[in-house]
């Protein structure tokens, strides 16, 4: 096929083609498509019989690994520069810094390799199971990286006071958004046309079950932060021997500020309020410190609400966040269908501008501010265009120009980034070396060079 016609099989279902593709292309097609290998990935057969599942995958795409290893990087970058230069820091509250980006850009990817993955599922049930067993992993390894347990790199005692422990964080968030757009995806495998349109539209046509789950996804997030009533709330600070009680006065619908949002009610409600996180980056505010936006001593007419815990990687940010998956996906159904470098990028690049320009016209109308804490939809969009303009840009480097030779250590760190995220960004390997210390704890190689002034 030529033109806007040259598209590439969906696995797993019947053929997506064009209209009117004359038979004997298509027998071609399919006997070229029945001779396809795989050099990557081996075929796992389930040990009650059943037949292997995601299994027959096309060779790996460059610019996949290189996309992730490259916000691996920046969380890094991030977690150990921030404190130190916190201009590049998770803005305080309205707008978008380097930190920002880092998650959002994770979860894009996330959703493009969810639609790689899931090409070929001819057992549902099998790939239910194997997804909800991912799942769960992510979920225990974020409790114990991030609920407080570990206290790497500086403490080498591991524990945490149940009463205290911190349920939300980045894996778990991860860990949503992968189960409810890998779920949409598998189930809905079998419901995708057998024909497609040349056309722009016709991917979203093909996949508009995945776009109805976002679109739900959507609504209850608006729903709920426009329409639920934020009521007064208290919470209490613990000194040595003594303790404070603070009220903030709310008595609210669709309030977009740090006191009153609905994104921290639900938090309170579902987890509790000594579950959240205690050290939340709106204290950064010109209302909390005069040394805004740097860390600083609390004002003395601050507000109550700047002494009070949120939860960044809360529950109904998280249900937003699953937009992000869902654009990611988008971009990893272009990359299978759409076998044209000019097709693909045309696809990614528009709609790469698009996000970004409702996301610019949501913030500075006020009608709905980018926000990483609340993770807002105008933020979704920002980051998502974002991600989408870097992707192709990456792509047009590595795939198309084949200069992949720079990005060979991004790729590495793409492809081994769990192993990467737990040792570099959650402490994991400063806390092993913190462990060798000569005389004193305080005598070790990770405080040495914290303690270098460059």
């Amino acid at each position: 096929m030529e033109g806007p016609k040259r598209l590439e099989e969906g696995l797993g279902h019947a053929p997506i083609v064009a209209r009117n593709e004359p038979e004997a292309t298509m027998a071609k097609r399919k006997e070229d498509q029945s001779q396809m290998t795989t050099k990557e990935h081996d075929v796992h057969e389930p040990n009650d019989g059943e037949k292997p599942v995601l299994k027959q995958k096309s060779r790996r795409v460059a610019t996949l690994d290189a996309f992730r290893g490259l916000t691996i990087v920046l969380m890094i970058l991030v977690d150990d520069a921030g404190g130190v230069y916190e201009r590049i820091d998770h803005s305080p509250w309205n707008g978008c810094t380097l930190a920002d980006f880092v998650l959002p850009f994770f979860l894009f990817i996330v959703g493009v390799a969810i639609a790689l993955a899931l090409k070929r599922v001819p057992n549902t049930k099998y790939a239910v199971r194997r997804i909800i067993i991912r799942t769960l992993k992510m979920l225990f390894w974020g409790i114990i990286l991030q609920g407080g347990y570990s206290h790497a790199p500086y403490d080498l005692e591991y524990g945490v006071d149940m009463k205290k422990i911190r349920w939300c964080g980045i894996l778990q968030r991860i860990a949503l958004v992968y189960m409810v757009v890998a779920l949409i995806e598998t189930f809905t495998t079998k419901l995708r046309p057998t024909v497609i349109d040349p056309g722009y539209f016709s991917i979203f046509s093909a996949y508009r079950w995945q776009w109805f789950g976002g679109f739900i996804v959507f609504l209850i997030y608006m729903i709920t932060t426009f329409a639920l009533y934020v009521p007064n709330w208290s919470f209490t600070i613990h000194h040595d021997d003594t303790s404070e009680t603070f009220t903030v006065e709310c008595g609210m619908r669709g309030h977009l500020g740090p006191a009153c949002n609905v994104v921290g009610y639900v938090d309170r409600q579902v987890w509790g309020i000594n579950h959240l996180y205690t050290q939340p980056v709106w204290i950064r505010l010109k209302a909390c410190t005069l040394d805004s936006p740097e860390s600083g001593p609390l004002r003395p007419d601050a507000p109550t609400w700047c002494r009070a815990p949120f939860e960044p990687e809360g529950l109904l940010s998280s249900i937003s966040a699953i937009l992000s998956g869902v654009i990611g996906i988008h971009y990893g159904h272009v990359l299978i269908h759409f076998k044209g470098h000019a097709e693909r990028l045309k696809q990614w690049v528009s709609m790469g501008v698009g996000l970004l320009i409702i996301a610019v016209v949501l913030h500075f109308t006020d009608a709905i501010p980018i926000n990483k804490q609340l993770y807002s939809v105008s933020y979704v969009c920002f980051t998502a265009g974002a991600a989408g303009i870097v992707f192709s840009a990456l792509y047009i480097l590595i795939d198309v120009w084949g200069k992949r030779t720079p990005f060979l250590l991004f790729e590495w760190i793409g492809m081994n980034a769990m192993l990467v995220f737990v040792l570099g960004a959650q402490g994991i390997l400063a806390g092993f070396v913190n462990g060798w210390y000569y005389k004193s704890a305080d005598n070790n190689l990770v405080t040495l060079a914290s303690n270098i002034e460059v």
